[in-house]
Formats: C-alpha cells, structure tokens, sequence
C-alpha cells in the first residue's frame, strides 16, 4: 500500500479518506457543505459591506469625483444662461450631456445615489462605534501581561532601596512604594490607571490616548452633519440672478429675478422684502504692462440697500467680496454695456426706450444685443447689435473693439421687421432674436449698410418705419469726452442657504477631529515590581500601541528614567551615604 492511500502514513491524517476511483459522487459527499445565506443573510452582508469604513472613505471618494462636472460645465441651477450658450455652441455634445444630468451635477440621480449611500454607510459606521467608544470609556484598564518582554520598549530598572524598605527590612513595601509612584507620574500624565496587586510582584496598568477615537468620532458625526445642513440649506435655499443696469434698483421678489432656482422645500413668503440699486460700477484696467493692456485688475459695484421700513444704506459688492444682506449674499459674477437705445416711429413718438444690456464677446467687451419693438410701429421690429467700447477696424473690414473701456465706442444695427414670436405666450430670451419669421432689412445680403451710431446720434429706420438713436448717458459732459456716454450693467447671484453657519460649525469639528484623531496616540503602558530567583527585586516598564506609533519605545524609556530618577531622589540621605561606605 502506497503512503497516499495508507491511513497511517505520515503524510495522511489518521482520519483521512482517499476518494475512491469511478466513484464521482463520492468526494461530494464528504464535501464541506456551507450554509447558505438566505434573504435575511444577503441583507446582513449587503448592510455590513456598506456600513465598513473602507466603503464610507470609496463613497466619500466617489462623491468628490461626482461633483467634478459640475466645474466643467455650466450648471441650471446657477448659470441658466450659460447651459444656452453651451447648447448653442455645442449642438451635438450638448443633448448626449444633458442626458446624463451634466447640467443639474446636483440634483441628478446618479449624485443623489452617491449622497444619500454615503449618508447610510456614515450613519451604520457612527452609531456602532459610539456605543462601543463609551463601553470603552467606562472600562478598567486590562491587567498587567504576565511577560512584558514580549512588548514594545520593555526595558528594566533595579528598585532603589526605599525608606520603606529601610524601616521595614523588606523590598515589599518599596516595591509598593514604587508602583505607587508610577501610579502618580501616570495619572499626571493623563492615564487612566488601574492597579494590580498578586502573590509575589505589584503592577500598574495604564491606557491613554481615547481623545483619539473620539476626535475620529467628531471627525464623522460632523462630516455627516455637514451632508444633513446641505441637503436641509439646498431644499430651503434658492439662487437667482439679476442683471441691474447702473442707475436702476431690483426689488427681491420673485417677478423680479431674470431666473430663479429655488429649493424643494422653497416658499416665496420666506423671501425678505428689500432693494438693491446700483448706483455706478467702477472697473480698472491695466494701462502700463504692454503685455497686459486693458486686462481687468478690479470691478467694483456701488450698491445701496434698502429694506422695509429701514434706512438706506451704501455698500459695495466686488467679486470676491459679496454682500451679505438680509439672509442673502450678493455675488458680482458679470459685468457690461447696456447702451441707452430710443426707437420713435414716423412721427416722432417714442415707442421704445430703455437701456439694453449687451453681453460681452471677448475680453476687450465686444458685445451683442437685442432690442426688440413690439409695438408702436407698422410692424414688429427686432434688431440685432453690436457695441465696441473701443471700435477699430480690421483688415477684413469688421469692427471689433481694441480696449475694454469707452475711448471711442460705436453701435451697430441689422434691422429685422415681421413677427417676433412672443405673441404666441412662449417664453423667450431677451438676449436672442429669432429672425427665421423675419424680413433683415440692413446688413447681411441686402446690400444696405448696418446702421452705425455713437453716442447722441440718430439714424432713420428703413421702409419710413421711424428712426434709433443712441442716447449719451451723460449729455452734460465736455466734447469729445465720451467716458461716461455708456451705462454699465452688472450681473448679480443672490444666494440664500439657511445653512451657512451650520456648515461652517461642522467644517470646524471636522479639522479638529481630523487633527486629534492623527497626533493623539492611543497608547497602553505597564509597570510592574518583579521579584528575580536571586531575590533581587526589578522595575519592568513595556507598552503597547493601537496602530502606528514611532515615539512608543522612546515614550517607555523616557517615563523609565523619570520614574527612577523620581524614586532615587526620594532615597534617605543616610542611606546613600552608607552604601557609599
């Protein structure tokens, strides 16, 4: 018989059983079976994967790599304008995008999954370990290791001879007299300590370092807390934007807004009356770097606020700078051009007159507009601008502007007549025009030129329709001087997030848990009065870490030579002189 098939070979456990040949059902049979898990056994597993730490960290991962999107691509909920812009410049990308929630990163369902799974596996990884936290806390420490050899930093030192031992005739009671001493030192030092008194030998028992675990604690129920304040700030919260044109005021109702994303939980009643007008925007531009002319250095908005039944006030609003007022901070996200455009018909009788912002192009504020004539003429009028702060002229022949500010601004007209398209009751964009229900009537393919103003002049609308002047803002200023013919516009977000100040409590917890949980060590350390076979009476010191811990050898020595130091100063000064003999 072969040594595999032996049973008492050595290779072979007494008990094994060789399968036997043409038998395939045999090894199934003494197969190990394990149990199957069962419905209410998948749900264990599934909520024990996800309430482990390692999965919390993934989602909090996962959810950072989320919310990247929503900087790269304009976002419904605070820049409506610019996710048209996007469709209008990406027409094929931009429906794939939206498709995927690319435009709403956070309120999509993908990120709503991420957040609320991450809500769930903080919860479950918490609630656990706060309980066990304080069982611990209310723990003894745990008894001395009968072999302290075995542990990090064990070193020795030889017990003094004691005035105990002196008057008693025995190491026993300066063995006692030295745990008692390191007993103290520790405590002092801010262990919790416990001491263990057997037949032959004394020890203390001594852990610190639970700070740790509760700064670990903070750092989670705060970062939790901050997932609940965001999800409580987005639903009551809301943002909306506003373009005010200088000289004009927006009153914070819900009319009032050029588009509003309020909250799930959002009541228009919440909404505080007040009123913003902006009184002047100052913009400074770089004039001395060649390399850098007319780059923006800093835009400021001179604002006053009024609330109900309040006093006026002056403020000012920079883009980094917001203002703070009336449970909503005022962001400057945008400035520009808003040229002051009459249109009177063939008689002379204003039908439109208003100052119209016109959206920047480029950096040197080549802007686009649209002014659109509904009523008071033969038929509807829409036209299509261009303002150059700065005209000049390329090599093509097309305007473009040179410098950001009014040195020698110029409007231009294409004049369309027909039907608008608002009559209908659709919504539509004050910035874009459709001419596709349109007659063009100047620029483009009709061979007549575009209608060219600056500042004071008019110029007759073709077809006898009426005429369009450009209105200088400042009729007052001295010839030539055309600095101030323009009124500008600024772009404001108003933002109401209930909260702030709650995210900004939870984000404090959050670093100072973080920062405990890291530099606090958790540590447990041993001192213990062991009796030698000579007779001779030692001091062991050792120690024990949770985790990583470079300084625990170093922490034993130190508190070695501290306590000895401390029991050889507390000897009788006769006694020392004696041994010296």
């Amino acid at each position: 018989m072969s040594p595999q098939s032996d049973p008492g070979a050595p290779s072979r456990p007494a008990d094994h059983i060789d399968s036997v040949e043409g038998a395939p059902d045999a090894a199934s049979d003494n197969s190990v079976s394990q149990p199957k898990l069962g419905f209410i056994g998948w749900i264990r597993f599934a909520w024990r994967q996800l309430t482990s730490m390692r999965t919390a960290l993934l989602l909090l991962l996962l959810l950072a790599i989320a919310a990247v999107p929503g900087s790269l691509v304009p976002q419904r909920s605070s820049d409506p304008n610019g996710v048209v812009q996007y469709f209008t410049d990406n027409p094929a990308l931009a429906p794939v995008l939206d498709g995927f929630q690319m435009f709403d990163v956070y309120t999509s369902a993908w990120f709503s999954a991420i957040y609320l799974l991450l809500f769930v596996s903080l919860i479950g990884c918490v609630i656990p370990r706060t309980k066990h936290h304080l069982e611990a806390l209310r723990a003894r420490p745990p008894r001395t290791p009968v072999r302290l050899s075995r542990l990090a930093g064990y070193t020795e030192r030889p017990l003094p001879v004691s005035a105990g031992a002196v008057s008693t005739g025995s190491t026993s009671s300066g063995a006692d007299a030295a745990i008692d001493a390191a007993a103290k030192q520790l405590r002092q030092a801010g262990y919790r300590v416990e001491r263990f008194d057997a037949r032959d030998e004394a020890s203390v028992s001594a852990e610190r370092g639970y700070l740790r675990e509760t700064g670990n604690l903070v750092f989670h129920t705060a970062l939790l807390g901050v997932l609940v304040a965001v999800g409580i700030g987005g639903g009551f919260g809301f943002a909306g934007q506003r373009v005010i044109v200088e000289g004009q005021s927006f009153v914070n109702t819900l009319a009032a807004y050029d588009s509003f994303n309020p909250g799930r939980f959002f009541d228009d009643t919440s909404l505080k009356p007040y009123r913003i007008s902006l009184e002047e925007l100052d913009a400074v531009y770089e004039t001395r770097n060649q390399d850098a002319i007319g780059q923006a250095i800093d835009f400021t908005a001179h604002v006053t606020v009024q609330g109900q039944g309040e006093q006026a006030t002056e403020e000012t609003v920079k883009v980094n700078e917001p203002l703070y007022t009336h449970g909503t901070d005022v962001y400057l996200l945008g400035n520009g051009y808003a040229p002051t455009i009459t249109v009177r018909d063939a008689d002379g009788e204003v039908v439109f007159t208003d100052s119209v912002p016109f959206l920047p192009q480029d950096a040197n504020l080549t802007s686009i507009g649209v002014v659109k004539v509904p009523d008071g003429l033969e038929e509807q009028v829409g036209m299509v601008g261009f303002f150059y702060p700065t005209q000049s002229e390329l090599a093509s022949g097309a305007y473009t502007s040179s410098y950001p500010d009014l040195i020698f601004p110029v409007l231009t007209l294409n004049v369309y007549q027909g039907d608008l398209g608002i009559d209908g009751g659709e919504p539509t964009s004050v910035y874009t025009l459709d001419p596709s229900s349109m007659e063009q009537l100047t620029g483009g393919s009709t061979g007549v030129d575009s209608i060219e103003l600056k500042p004071g002049e008019t110029a007759e609308l073709p077809n006898g329709l009426g005429s369009v002047s450009f209105d200088n803002a400042d009729p007052d200023a001295a010839e030539g001087d055309l600095s101030q013919s323009v009124p500008r516009f600024a772009s404001f977000d108003i933002h109401h997030d209930p909260s702030q100040l709650w995210v900004l409590v939870f984000a404090i917890l959050i670093l100072a848990g973080l920062l405990v949980s890291l530099f606090v060590p958790r540590r447990r350390m041993w001192v213990k009065a062991a009796t030698r076979p000579d007779g001779r009476v030692v001091l062991e010191y050792a120690a024990l870490a949770r985790g990583e811990d470079p300084g625990l050898e170093a922490a034993v020595t130190a508190f070695a030579d501290r306590h000895a130091a401390g029991l050889s100063a507390a000897e009788p000064p006769h006694d020392r002189d004696s041994s010296s003999t």
